[in-house]
């Protein structure tokens, strides 16, 4: 179900507010360009706004404007509390659920103040005040340009701003793959082009950044650890703690990595298996009408998006493993044809 409580929202706006941005554990570059570019919008409007993440972003996002002023929890804990004490006005940004805060989550909920979500995930919880929550957006960074285009506000949007968006919008549609069927999202891109933004230049800090040990990593788990299951038109990709530790992983190194199982023929489901931090981390992709929303949420309490989602696991990597390869013959038909 869409919820669209601009107008509720706006109301709330009309005078300044101590306002507290916070985004998701593991932040990708949506959740940090929708983050950013609200925190800039939100100031001009005489907000005085803060934003958190619980643990920190990849350093491929390390570019974007006003990165430096993020407060990570993990790292920033006392400060992180205080500025939610501070805050009369919380907004959830790219994620549906305050559990995806992590420690952080308790605090939040106990506070007073108002709270809203401005998110493209299904389902969203109920324990926001006001939602701005749209499934077939292609990212929140979109919706939050939705956001300031409702609020009359256009003529606020700066470059800052601007390549904020951007970046949160090519980063959760793989530069315009996939999720972007829609036609507001190209119309949104190139306004933001129109406002001086240098695509090009942006790609390359988004995408050419890779350290050496990235790419050995990278190589590595196409070579040696990408099991490919054609009678499931299936593939995925294994990586244990002790491979991370090899290759000197840091956060982000793996972005993108399930998706070279997904580009191989006839491949239409995909999955990355890492084991970190005690849990095993899933990452599901798929083409077609197979929803891995559906099937992460089913089998392995996660969720997400029709054909991007996720999930933690806290069994061995081995028996998270074996349990996704003892569920594949039960999809085995939906699997074959999923343009149908």
């Amino acid at each position: 179900m869409e919820n669209t409580d601009f107008l509720n929202i706006a109301e709330k706006l009309s005078k300044p507010l101590q306002i507290l941005i916070t985004t998701h554990t593991n932040p990708d570059g949506d959740a940090i360009g929708s983050s950013l570019a609200l925190s800039f919008y939100l100031k001009k409007k005489n907000h005085t706004v803060q934003v958190m993440a619980p643990d920190p972003f990849p350093d491929f996002l390390a570019w974007m404007p006003g990165h430096e002023d993020i407060l990570i929890f993990s790292k920033d804990k006392s400060e992180c509390i205080r500025a939610i004490e501070r805050a009369d006005l919380i907004i959830a940004a790219d994620f549906n659920n305050f559990s995806r805060l992590n420690e952080a989550a308790v605090l939040v909920r106990q506070s007073k103040a108002v709270k809203v979500l401005i998110d493209h995930h299904l389902f969203a919880s109920d324990e926001f005040d006001y939602k701005i929550s749209i499934s077939r957006i292609s990212s929140t960074s979109e919706l939050v340009y939705n956001f300031i285009e409702a609020m009359g506000d256009l003529i606020l949007l700066d470059k800052n701003i601007a390549e904020c968006i951007y970046a949160g919008i090519i980063t959760d549609t793989g530069s315009l793959s996939y999720a972007c069927n829609y036609v507001n999202t190209y119309m949104i891109i190139a306004e933001l082009i129109r406002l001086g933004i240098d695509g090009e230049h942006l790609h390359r800090l988004i995408y050419d950044t890779y350290s050496e040990s990235r790419l050995r990593l990278l190589g590595y788990s196409i070579s040696d650890q990408l099991v490919v299951l054609p009678d499931y038109h299936t593939a995925f990709i294994t990586l244990s703690s002790a491979d991370l530790l090899k290759f000197n992983h840091q956060i982000g190194d793996t972005e993108g990595v399930v998706n070279y199982a997904l580009s191989i023929k006839d491949i239409n489901l995909a999955a990355l298996f890492m084991e970190r931090d005690g849990v095993v981390k899933i990452s599901f992709r798929s083409k077609g009408n197979f929803s891995v929303d559906s099937f992460a949420r089913e089998h392995f309490n996660g969720g997400g998006h029709r054909n991007a989602s996720g999930a933690n696991c806290e069994t061995s990597l081995e028996d998270t493993v074996l349990k996704f390869r003892q569920i594949l013959p039960l999809y085995q038909s939906k699997l074959k044809s999923v343009y149908s």
